[in-house]
């Protein structure tokens, strides 16, 4: 019977990890899924009441507030912008997480299209049975427009040298 009983346990805590690693995958979906219909104004509920927020140049912010503040401007700065994520890890610890995941976007800004790349760094908390974005890092690997395109030349080039075109 004993052997059973842990064997039970051993079941639980492993759906309950799994359950947590959904939980925090959907919780990176919703983010973009705001983004990308444009529902700027819900984001700042997916972060903890003082959460953080860094973006680098494109922006940070700290507290619900600032980040609503922060959102808000958004469209203005980003008329149109698809995000596709990829990559999700994430790695619980009772009720804290941290995730890693890439970002492929599509934008325009200024009247001009870009492509967009880079990695999302998470801290996230569970509160209330919930979990939130403790903390949200954003490196951008590029920012640059279509008619220029990702790759440079001599990048290209030196591919092609090796070939890996």
């Amino acid at each position: 019977m004993a052997d059973l009983e842990a064997r039970v346990a051993e079941l639980e805590a492993c759906v309950r990890e799994l359950r947590d690693r959904e939980e925090l995958r959907e919780l990176r979906c919703r983010y973009h899924e705001c983004v990308n219909q444009g529902n700027w104004s819900d984001i700042a509920d997916l972060f903890t009441e003082d959460g953080e927020l860094d973006f680098g140049y494109l922006g940070r912010g700290r507290g619900r507030a600032e980040l609503a503040q922060l959102f808000e401007r958004a469209p203005a700065l980003l008329p149109f912008v698809k995000q596709f994520i990829h990559n999700h890890v994430v790695d619980v610890q009772d009720d804290r997480a941290t995730g890693v995941s890439y970002l492929e976007a599509k934008s325009v800004s200024g009247g001009r299209a870009y492509f967009v790349a880079g990695r999302y760094d998470d801290q996230c908390v569970r509160q209330d049975g919930n979990w939130r974005f403790a903390r949200m890092d954003f490196t951008p690997y590029f920012t640059v427009p279509f008619d220029e395109g990702w790759a440079q030349e001599d990048l290209v080039q030196m591919g092609r040298r090796r070939g890996d075109s």
